[in-house]
This record gives C-alpha cells, sequence and structure tokens, in this order.
C-alpha cells in the first residue's frame, strides 16, 4: 500500500478540512503523513486550524475508505494528483482554493502552455452552438486545450468542435469516475478519453453528482484555465458561477453577446455590463487580449532599456517579460518568486518608466 497516498486521500476525508485548510497543512509540513504525525499543539498554532480541526485530524479513523480508494484507483488506472504533485494542474496552485486531491483518466496534458475554458447553457441555440464551433475551429492553429465540464448544451459543444479540429479537450466532472453525468453524454466521454482528452474530478468514487458539487466543479474550470469563454447563459446558473470565479481568479473572462431580446444572452450581457467580462466577437480577440500572436522586439525598445537604472527586483521581472510577449500577474509571481507587495511596487516602477506596460486581465508585457 502506497503510505502516501494513502494519507493524501485520507487528508480529503478529514471533517471540518476543505481545500483552504488541506492547503495551508501541506503548506506547512510539506506532505500528507506528517500532518497526521503532527502533534495536537502543532497542529492548534496554524492560523485556518485551530483546536476543532486540531481535534478532526488527531481523532480520523477512515483510512479503510482511503484504502477502498485506492484499489478503485488502481483497478481504472486512474491517476491520483495531489497538489505537491508535478502533474498537479499547476494554474490551480495560484488559486486560494485548489482541490487537494484530483483523480484523472486520460492523456491530454494538465499544464499545456495554452489552455481556455468554454462554457455555457444547456440548452442552447443554433447561435450558440455556431459561435462554439466556430471559435474552437479558429484556435485550431493555437494548439489549445479546450477544458468544460460536460454537460449538455455548450459545454457538449466544445468538447466536440475540439474533437473534430484535433484539439485536446478535458472534461471536469462533479462526481466520481466510476459514472459518467448525464449519461447522454456516455459516447462523448468515450470518446474524449479514445482522443487523447480526459476526465477529472476532485470526487472520490460512488460519489454522486449532486447539487452542491457544481459549483466546486466550476472553480476547477475556471481556475485551470488561462481564459474562460461565456456562450450564451441566463442571468442565474453554472456558466456564471464559473465566469464571476473566473475573475477572482484573475483570468480573463470573454463572453458573446446576443440580441438584447433574447434570455439566453443575459447572463453574457449581464457580464460585460458590469465589466466582469471582454466582449468577444471571435478568436481573434482572445488571441490578442492574451499574447498569443508572435510580436518583433524592435532594436530602439533593446535600446533604451541599457539606459535605464533597474534594481535586482525589476530586472527579474524584464528577464521574464523578455522572454514571454505578455505575462499575467501571477506567472510573475511564480516565476520571480516575490512577495505581492514588492511586486506591485517594482511594477508601478516599471510602468512610471515606460519599460513595462499593463493590459487587460492584469497582463503585462515590454514597451
Amino acid at each position: 500500500m502506497n503510505t502516501h497516498l494513502l494519507h493524501q486521500i485520507a487528508l480529503t476525508l478529514v471533517p471540518n478540512i476543505g481545500a483552504v485548510q488541506a492547503r495551508i497543512l501541506v503548506d506547512h509540513f510539506g506532505e500528507a503523513p506528517a500532518v497526521f504525525k503532527a502533534k495536537k499543539s502543532s497542529l492548534e498554532l496554524l492560523e485556518g486550524i485551530g483546536t476543532v480541526r486540531a481535534q478532526s485530524i488527531k481523532a480520523f479513523s477512515g483510512f479503510k475508505k482511503a484504502e477502498e480508494e485506492i484499489a478503485f484507483i488502481d483497478k481504472y488506472h486512474i491517476t491520483p494528483l495531489f497538489l505537491t504533485d508535478t502533474l498537479y494542474p499547476q494554474r490551480l496552485l495560484n488559486c486560494y482554493d485548489p482541490p487537494v486531491m484530483l483523480y484523472y483518466r486520460g492523456k491530454a496534458n494538465l499544464n499545456a502552455s495554452k489552455i481556455i475554458a468554454v462554457v455555457g447553457t444547456r440548452s442552447k441555440t443554433e447561435y450558440g452552438k455556431h459561435l462554439t464551433e466556430k471559435l474552437v475551429a479558429d484556435l485550431e492553429d493555437q494548439q489549445i486545450l479546450v477544458v468544460s465540464g460536460l454537460a449538455l448544451g455548450i459545454d457538449a459543444a466544445a468538447h466536440k468542435a475540439a474533437l473534430k479540429h484535433k484539439l485536446p479537450t478535458v472534461a471536469v466532472m462533479a462526481h466520481g469516475l466510476d459514472k459518467i453525468y448525464p449519461s447522454d453524454n456516455t459516447a462523448l466521454a468515450k470518446e474524449i478519453l479514445k482522443e487523447n482528452g480526459g476526465l477529472l474530478t476532485e470526487f472520490r468514487s460512488k460519489t454522486k453528482p449532486d447539487k452542491h458539487h457544481f459549483p466546486s466543479r466550476n472553480r476547477i474550470v475556471a481556475g485551470m484555465c488561462d481564459a474562460a469563454v461565456v456562450i450564451e447563459t441566463d442571468i442565474k446558473g453554472g456558466s456564471m458561477i464559473t465566469a464571476e470565479l473566473a475573475a477572482g481568479y484573475n483570468r480573463d473572462v470573454f463572453a458573446f453577446p446576443g440580441r438584447t431580446t433574447d434570455n439566453k444572452s443575459a447572463g453574457c450581457h449581464a457580464l460585460i455590463k458590469n465589466n466582469k467580462a471582454i466582449l468577444l466577437t471571435g478568436a481573434a480577440d482572445i488571441v490578442d487580449m492574451l499574447g498569443w500572436t508572435e510580436k518583433k522586439v524592435t532594436p530602439v525598445t533593446r535600446q533604451k532599456e541599457l539606459f535605464i537604472q533597474l534594481n535586482h527586483e525589476e530586472k527579474m521581472i524584464v528577464d521574464v517579460l523578455t522572454q514571454n510577449n505578455t505575462v499575467s500577474i501571477d506567472q510573475l509571481r511564480e516565476k520571480t518568486c516575490l512577495s505581492a507587495s514588492i511586486l506591485a511596487a517594482s511594477i508601478l516602477s516599471l510602468e512610471l518608466q515606460n519599460v513595462v506596460s499593463a493590459l487587460p486581465g492584469k497582463r503585462y508585457q515590454l514597451l
């Protein structure tokens, strides 16, 4: 029995320990077994844990369920992904509440260089279907990974369009990998696996697709992408939750407009109106906004840098931007390891010196 995996799964079973608390524990102790071996007094001292949660950890006795899950993983060749694993979707680590454990079937790279999430209503119109198919088709040359939720409607259309254009696609599910929901998309799920895509979930086997699991699923869709695209949604629903989460995670959010009288576009219009989404007219908007186009750096830019005195932190940021067309604030934090306050001050200094310019969605590029 893999004791590390046993304790990793067990950590997801401890009462009163959610994703945020689990990350606090792992960040402090380094690995799951160390969490369970820690003294209660050490656990209690951690901010966000306290006495009640510390007691829950020390009193935990549900390792049998973790053993059963390992048996399921082995039987169906599922890849468990703990948040410290290299194959874990690294973009999720920039979110405050990443799942401590994910279960994955498939071959698609969850850390692809370009990832978009496509979400929308379950009751799509021909207009929504056309927008979805055209968007994915026009992004074919970018070799993106398409992420969605395997729901009926726009989600399914996005997965199917990706398959049609030989793009990898990952379906994030709100239940265990022992079933497919909705059952109407069983054949689609099989096709995704056949074409080197993937099925991803944070829920153990035998977990039913209960209503309260879908917002948790949506946060994974929102967090593991570079940008979220909303295609047809009413003012309420899962797509709006995904969009709000993506915006909260500092992801770029795009929304296609529709007719002003069409309720199925009311959510998109609200997102655009409230500056929570960028009005989308086509794939070119995404390519341009995310800096996926190749841009030549002129000699003037390089010459100008020679006459600017930069401190150590500013040089680190410029070095990262020199190697990339545009970089998000999360990527800068990850690559430079600077604190949020120092990073913000350094970026402001670079902007004032006309070295760096800010783009929508908290992205930056060299001038």
